[in-house]
Protein backbone atom coordinates (compact mmCIF):
# COMPACT_ATOMS: atom_id res chain seq x y z
CA UNK A 1 0.00 0.00 0.00
CA UNK A 2 1.26 3.23 -1.23
CA UNK A 3 1.87 6.47 1.25
CA UNK A 4 1.41 8.94 -1.42
CA UNK A 5 -2.34 9.38 -0.42
CA UNK A 6 -1.66 9.73 3.16
CA UNK A 7 1.09 12.85 2.20
CA UNK A 8 -1.89 14.28 -0.10
CA UNK A 9 -3.99 15.11 3.33
CA UNK A 10 -1.34 17.35 4.69
CA UNK A 11 -1.12 19.13 1.51
CA UNK A 12 -4.10 20.86 1.68
CA UNK A 13 -7.13 21.82 3.76
CA UNK A 14 -10.01 20.42 3.26
CA UNK A 15 -12.75 21.76 2.19
CA UNK A 16 -15.26 22.84 -1.12
CA UNK A 17 -13.17 23.70 -4.35
CA UNK A 18 -15.02 25.97 -6.29
CA UNK A 19 -12.83 25.80 -9.66
CA UNK A 20 -15.07 28.76 -10.75
CA UNK A 21 -13.65 31.01 -8.42
CA UNK A 22 -10.36 29.91 -8.21
CA UNK A 23 -7.06 31.97 -9.10
CA UNK A 24 -4.01 30.92 -11.23
CA UNK A 25 -1.69 29.53 -8.52
CA UNK A 26 -4.73 28.19 -6.57
CA UNK A 27 -6.24 26.47 -10.06
CA UNK A 28 -2.38 24.85 -10.20
CA UNK A 29 -2.02 23.75 -6.76
CA UNK A 30 -5.63 21.71 -7.14
CA UNK A 31 -4.89 20.57 -10.32
CA UNK A 32 -1.66 19.10 -9.40
CA UNK A 33 -2.92 17.49 -5.99
CA UNK A 34 -6.52 16.68 -7.73
CA UNK A 35 -4.25 14.51 -10.39
CA UNK A 36 -2.18 12.94 -7.76
CA UNK A 37 -5.15 11.96 -5.90
CA UNK A 38 -7.00 10.67 -8.71
CA UNK A 39 -3.73 8.20 -9.76
CA UNK A 40 -3.42 7.40 -6.64
CA UNK A 41 -7.04 6.45 -6.17
CA UNK A 42 -7.19 4.60 -9.78
CA UNK A 43 -4.59 2.06 -8.36
CA UNK A 44 -5.31 1.79 -5.26
CA UNK A 45 -8.70 0.99 -6.20
CA UNK A 46 -8.33 -0.90 -9.38
CA UNK A 47 -10.69 1.74 -11.18
CA UNK A 48 -11.72 0.76 -14.64
CA UNK A 49 -11.24 3.43 -17.11
CA UNK A 50 -15.26 3.13 -17.56
CA UNK A 51 -15.69 4.96 -14.27
CA UNK A 52 -12.59 7.59 -14.14
CA UNK A 53 -10.83 7.61 -17.72
CA UNK A 54 -7.57 8.52 -18.50
CA UNK A 55 -8.92 11.82 -20.04
CA UNK A 56 -11.16 13.11 -17.26
CA UNK A 57 -9.53 16.28 -16.76
CA UNK A 58 -10.98 17.18 -19.90
CA UNK A 59 -14.81 17.11 -18.61
CA UNK A 60 -15.70 19.59 -16.01
CA UNK A 61 -18.42 17.05 -15.11
CA UNK A 62 -15.96 14.28 -14.29
CA UNK A 63 -13.31 17.39 -12.59
CA UNK A 64 -16.46 18.55 -10.06
CA UNK A 65 -17.10 15.16 -9.27
CA UNK A 66 -13.55 13.89 -8.54
CA UNK A 67 -12.78 17.37 -6.58
CA UNK A 68 -15.68 17.13 -4.12
CA UNK A 69 -14.86 13.31 -3.86
CA UNK A 70 -10.84 14.37 -3.06
CA UNK A 71 -11.82 16.93 -0.66
CA UNK A 72 -14.22 14.30 0.88
CA UNK A 73 -11.51 11.85 1.22
CA UNK A 74 -9.06 14.67 2.98
CA UNK A 75 -11.70 15.45 5.23
CA UNK A 76 -12.41 11.50 5.94
CA UNK A 77 -8.69 10.43 6.45
CA UNK A 78 -7.47 13.47 7.94
CA UNK A 79 -6.51 14.09 11.78
CA UNK A 80 -9.26 14.60 13.48
CA UNK A 81 -11.86 12.28 11.46
CA UNK A 82 -14.39 10.57 13.44
CA UNK A 83 -13.37 6.89 13.52
CA UNK A 84 -16.41 6.15 11.40
CA UNK A 85 -16.03 8.69 8.73
CA UNK A 86 -13.47 5.86 6.34
CA UNK A 87 -16.28 3.92 6.15
CA UNK A 88 -18.97 6.66 5.14
CA UNK A 89 -16.52 7.74 2.38
CA UNK A 90 -16.04 4.65 1.41
CA UNK A 91 -20.19 4.60 0.69
CA UNK A 92 -20.02 8.18 -0.82
CA UNK A 93 -17.39 6.65 -2.87
CA UNK A 94 -19.67 3.46 -3.72
CA UNK A 95 -22.28 6.45 -5.01
CA UNK A 96 -19.75 8.73 -6.54
CA UNK A 97 -18.43 5.43 -9.06
CA UNK A 98 -22.04 5.50 -9.95
CA UNK A 99 -22.63 8.70 -11.19
CA UNK A 100 -18.97 8.28 -12.51
CA UNK A 101 -20.01 5.96 -14.48
CA UNK A 102 -22.90 7.74 -15.92
CA UNK A 103 -21.08 10.95 -16.61
CA UNK A 104 -18.48 8.81 -18.53
CA UNK A 105 -20.90 7.18 -20.87
CA UNK A 106 -22.21 10.57 -21.38
CA UNK A 107 -19.62 12.82 -22.45
CA UNK A 108 -17.87 10.18 -24.63
CA UNK A 109 -14.19 10.01 -23.73
CA UNK A 110 -12.82 6.06 -23.28
CA UNK A 111 -8.99 4.80 -22.62
CA UNK A 112 -8.02 5.72 -26.03
CA UNK A 113 -9.95 8.91 -27.59
CA UNK A 114 -11.85 11.82 -26.58
CA UNK A 115 -14.62 14.33 -27.34
CA UNK A 116 -15.73 17.56 -25.64
CA UNK A 117 -18.99 16.75 -23.65
CA UNK A 118 -22.34 17.51 -26.30
CA UNK A 119 -23.82 20.33 -24.69
CA UNK A 120 -27.88 20.50 -26.09
CA UNK A 121 -28.19 23.58 -28.02
CA UNK A 122 -30.60 25.92 -26.65
CA UNK A 123 -32.48 28.33 -28.48
CA UNK A 124 -30.95 30.87 -29.10
CA UNK A 125 -27.31 29.35 -28.61
CA UNK A 126 -24.24 29.68 -31.13
CA UNK A 127 -24.50 26.24 -33.00
CA UNK A 128 -21.23 26.09 -34.09
CA UNK A 129 -20.54 26.02 -29.95
CA UNK A 130 -22.34 22.93 -29.82
CA UNK A 131 -20.83 20.75 -32.48
CA UNK A 132 -18.09 18.14 -30.96
CA UNK A 133 -16.56 16.98 -34.06
CA UNK A 134 -15.16 13.62 -34.42
CA UNK A 135 -13.12 11.96 -31.57
CA UNK A 136 -9.53 12.94 -30.93
CA UNK A 137 -7.16 10.06 -30.41
CA UNK A 138 -5.16 10.76 -27.84
CA UNK A 139 -1.66 8.85 -27.23
CA UNK A 140 -0.07 11.11 -23.78
CA UNK A 141 -2.09 10.95 -21.27
CA UNK A 142 0.50 13.28 -19.21
CA UNK A 143 1.24 15.52 -21.59
CA UNK A 144 -2.38 16.28 -22.46
CA UNK A 145 -2.74 16.83 -18.51
CA UNK A 146 0.15 19.24 -19.02
CA UNK A 147 -1.55 21.22 -21.98
CA UNK A 148 -5.12 21.31 -20.28
CA UNK A 149 -3.73 22.94 -17.34
CA UNK A 150 -1.26 25.19 -18.97
CA UNK A 151 -4.62 26.40 -21.34
CA UNK A 152 -6.73 26.73 -17.69
CA UNK A 153 -3.45 29.00 -16.15
CA UNK A 154 -3.24 31.27 -19.34
CA UNK A 155 -7.51 31.39 -19.31
CA UNK A 156 -7.31 32.45 -15.33
CA UNK A 157 -4.08 34.26 -16.43
CA UNK A 158 -6.01 36.41 -18.93
CA UNK A 159 -9.50 37.17 -17.08
CA UNK A 160 -7.03 38.61 -14.19
CA UNK A 161 -5.53 41.06 -16.38
CA UNK A 162 -8.46 42.30 -17.72
CA UNK A 163 -9.94 42.78 -14.68
CA UNK A 164 -7.02 44.34 -13.25
CA UNK A 165 -7.34 46.67 -16.74
CA UNK A 166 -10.68 47.37 -15.79
CA UNK A 167 -10.26 48.48 -12.64
CA UNK A 168 -7.13 50.44 -14.14
CA UNK A 169 -9.11 52.34 -16.25
CA UNK A 170 -12.02 52.75 -13.22
CA UNK A 171 -8.99 53.64 -11.17
CA UNK A 172 -7.80 56.94 -14.01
Amino acid sequence: MSGRGARLADEFAPGPVNWNELGPGEAAEQWCALDAWVTWLRRSYGISTLEIPPFWHRHDELVWELSALHQHWLACFGDGAALSAPIQWHRDFADARKRLRDWVAACGTSATSDRPTLVPAWPGDDLDATDVGPDRILTDRTEDFRAVVNADIAYRDAVLAANVAVLDMDGA
